[in-house]
C-alpha cells in the first residue's frame, strides 16, 4: 500500500522542513479554476493538499469556507463530480498526498463513497462532524484510505492517546475550539499535546484552524509541529478576486511561496537551536 504521507514527512524531516498543506473546496469557484489553482499551489511549494467536498451545512467551517462551498455547489459540484476531479489531480500528481475533509452526510448519502475514494487514490479522509467515538466506517474497499481525526485543544490525556492510536497519515491538531477562519495570532499552549502524541507513537502532528501568516507558521513549527494546514487564508483570496483570475492565481501563489519559505526557515532554525 502506497504511503504518500510517510514518504513526504520523511523527506521533509530529512531536509529539516515542515509540511505546508493548503486547503481548497473542490470546484471553487469553478471546476476549471479549481484545477488551475491546484497547480498554483503545487508549483509554489505545497507539500500535500487538503480538499473539501462542498456541503450545504458545513458546521465546522467559518463564513469564508461556507461561501466557497456555496460557490462550488452553485457551479454544479456533487460528491461524485468532486471525486472525479480528485482522480484527475492524482493523475497529474502521482506522489502528492491528498486528503479529503468531508461531512458525515456526504459519506452516508454517497453510494460506495469509500470505494470511490480508493479508486480516486485519495490518501486520507477526515469526517469533520464525526468525532472518534462516533467514527463512521468507509467500508472494506477503502482499506487504502487513511482515517484522520481531529485533536481539539481541550483534549484530555485519554482522548489524546486514543486519537494518537486511531489517526493515520497525520493527526489534525486544532489551534482553537470552534470553526475555521483566519486569525492574527495563535493561542498559547498550542503544542501542549505534542509530547504525549510522540510518546504514544502518533502519526505526525499538523496544526490547523486560523493559520494565516508566516509568523504563525514559524511559531507552530518551532514548537514541534510537522506541518500546518492553511485554509481560510487561501480561500479568502479566491473570494477577493472572483472577477480577476490572473490576480487570484498571483496572490495565492505569492502567499503559498512565502508560507513554504517559513516552514523551511523555522525548521532549520529549530535545528540550530537544539
Amino acid at each position: 500500500m502506497i504511503d504518500r504521507y510517510a514518504t513526504s514527512f520523511r523527506r521533509l524531516s530529512d531536509s529539516r522542513a515542515a509540511a505546508l498543506i493548503p486547503y481548497l473546496v473542490i470546484g471553487d469557484p469553478t471546476s476549471q479554476r479549481f484545477t488551475e489553482l491546484v497547480g498554483v499551489l503545487v508549483d509554489n511549494g505545497a507539500d500535500a493538499l487538503e480538499l473539501g467536498i462542498a456541503f450545504s451545512d458545513p458546521l465546522a467551517d467559518g463564513p469564508t469556507i461556507q461561501e466557497a462551498a456555496a460557490r462550488a455547489i452553485g457551479s454544479g459540484m456533487t460528491p461524485e463530480r468532486s471525486l472525479d476531479l480528485v482522480a484527475q489531480i492524482r493523475q497529474r500528481y502521482p506522489d502528492l498526498p491528498i486528503g479529503l475533509l468531508v461531512y458525515a452526510n456526504t459519506v452516508l448519502n454517497t453510494p460506495n463513497f469509500g470505494a470511490k475514494c480508493a479508486a480516486a487514490e485519495v490518501d486520507s479522509v477526515l469526517i469533520a462532524d464525526a468525532p472518534l467515538e462516533e467514527s463512521i466506517s468507509l467500508g472494506d474497499e477503502a482499506v487504502s484510505v487513511r482515517r484522520v481525526f481531529v485533536l481539539p485543544p481541550n483534549a484530555d490525556d485519554t482522548l489524546t492517546k486514543a486519537i494518537a492510536r486511531a489517526s493515520e497519515g497525520y493527526v489534525y491538531v486544532t489551534s482553537r475550539a470552534g470553526v475555521t477562519g483566519a486569525t492574527e495570532s495563535l493561542s498559547e499552549g498550542i503544542g501542549r499535546h505534542l509530547p504525549l502524541l510522540a510518546e504514544s507513537g502518533a502519526a505526525p502532528a499538523v496544526l490547523g484552524f486560523g493559520i494565516s501568516t508566516c509568523a504563525q507558521i514559524r511559531a507552530a513549527v518551532t514548537v514541534g509541529f510537522a506541518g500546518v494546514i492553511v485554509g481560510s487564508a487561501v480561500v479568502q483570496r479566491i473570494s477577493d478576486n472572483l472577477a480577476d483570475s490572473q490576480r487570484m492565481a498571483a496572490e495565492i501563489g505569492a502567499m503559498v511561496a512565502d508560507m513554504k519559505c517559513a516552514t523551511v526557515q523555522a525548521g532549520r532554525q529549530g535545528e540550530a537551536n537544539q
